[in-house]
């Protein structure tokens, strides 16, 4: 699903908010969850999941082809945990007859 493709949903359901509205309070939105992860902070959304900033350490690593040596840089990833939710949104218990 791409942004505007959001932006188009949102709009069917809030008829009141122009398109501009929507795509300001969608890029606020956005902002302030980068905002909280660069402070170093966990975003959790209920029912949906929870994003946290992970470190990769700093590191001497080797290229296995080369054999050659270098030092890796200290570097963050994003780690997202599924909600409740959306975890059995996306996996619904089956019962199977006998």
């Amino acid at each position: 699903m791409l942004k505007s493709d959001i932006l188009k949903h949102l709009q069917t359901k809030q008829k009141n908010l122009s398109e501009n509205d929507i795509d300001k309070v969608f890029s606020i939105f956005i902002k302030k969850i980068i905002s909280a992860l660069d402070d170093g902070k966990n975003v959790e959304l209920r029912g949906f999941g929870t994003f946290k900033k992970k470190i990769n350490k700093a590191k001497n690593v080797r290229n296995p082809k080369t054999n050659e040596r270098f030092f890796k840089k200290i570097n963050f990833k994003l780690h997202f945990k599924i909600g409740k939710v959306l975890h059995k949104k996306l996996n619904p218990e089956k019962i199977f007859d006998e």
